[in-house]
């Protein structure tokens, strides 16, 4: 396993950047049985240091669960000293996301992060928005080859032209979905949150993947929606909110378990 400090991580949960310079996994995979047969395991877990990942300053990151800034704020150790990851983290991550716009932003962002680090997306994100109008599912729907290009030589954002027309492709069929049950998509990704989740309270308990997220990328699997694999819709329910995965002792984590937002 490739330990170097510009190893590319492939793992899209915000976790995982701690775990041998991953976004996402955990310091160990879940049991087979609830993983799923076939899914890989989690990376081993790796050790302080200050790294880049796809040319983006990262931060300082640690192997703790749990690490204290200099505002003597208690936060997820997958922070790192990063203001933008701060603000991210404090701001949005872990708060209920609705509508159907949001979450395929959501799920459009998650599968450009696939083999990058979460900081290179967060950074350009801004310009994401600006290249997909806004994530308009209907505006996306109807891109054709010739703006397939135009974003595939834009350099303000990811120009992977496989990501570009898998999101294109994705929007066409999500468009479909609602244009006559408005909120269908909406309506389909929370109906796999859990009915309980329980936050890490070690490192050994950050998962990568679970049952939920393994029936949610089933399901998007079947309309035929690409990029929404277990491991991405495992991150897209901490991002969005269907479950709480701040670490046990985060300030933020408690304020979003006592329903303050």
């Amino acid at each position: 396993m490739d330990r170097s400090p510009h190893a590319q991580c492939s793992e899209p949960t915000r976790w995982g950047e701690i775990t041998d310079f991953h976004r996402g996994g955990g310091a160990r995979a879940q049991s087979s049985t609830r993983a799923g047969p076939g899914l890989p395991s989690a990376p081993l877990l790796g050790w302080p240091t200050s790294i880049a990942m796809s040319g983006d300053t990262v931060g300082t990151m640690t192997r703790e669960l749990i690490t204290t800034a200099a505002d003597g704020i208690a936060r997820c150790g997958w922070v790192s000293d990063d203001p933008e990851y701060r603000r991210y983290h404090d701001g949005e991550w872990g708060v209920p996301l609705h509508g159907d716009q949001a979450l395929f932003e959501t799920i459009a962002l998650e599968g450009f992060q696939a083999g990058l680090s979460w900081i290179t997306i967060l950074r350009r994100r801004s310009a994401f928005r600006s290249a997909f109008d806004d994530f308009s599912i209907a505006r996306v729907a109807q891109y054709d080859e010739l703006k397939a290009d135009e974003l595939s030589g834009d350099p303000t954002i990811i120009r992977n032209r496989q990501k570009i027309l898998a999101t294109i492709a994705n929007a066409r069929i999500v468009d479909n979905l609602i244009s006559d049950d408005p909120g269908a998509l909406d309506s389909l990704v929370w109906g796999h949150a859990p009915a309980s989740h329980a936050r890490p309270q070690t490192i050994d308990q950050v998962l990568s993947v679970t049952d939920e997220s393994t029936a949610l990328s089933a399901s998007l699997r079947r309309l035929g929606l690409k990029f929404v694999g277990p491991t991405t819709m495992h991150a897209l329910m901490q991002a969005a909110g269907l479950i709480n995965d701040h670490a046990v002792g985060c300030a933020r984590g408690d304020e979003l378990a006592a329903g303050r937002r």
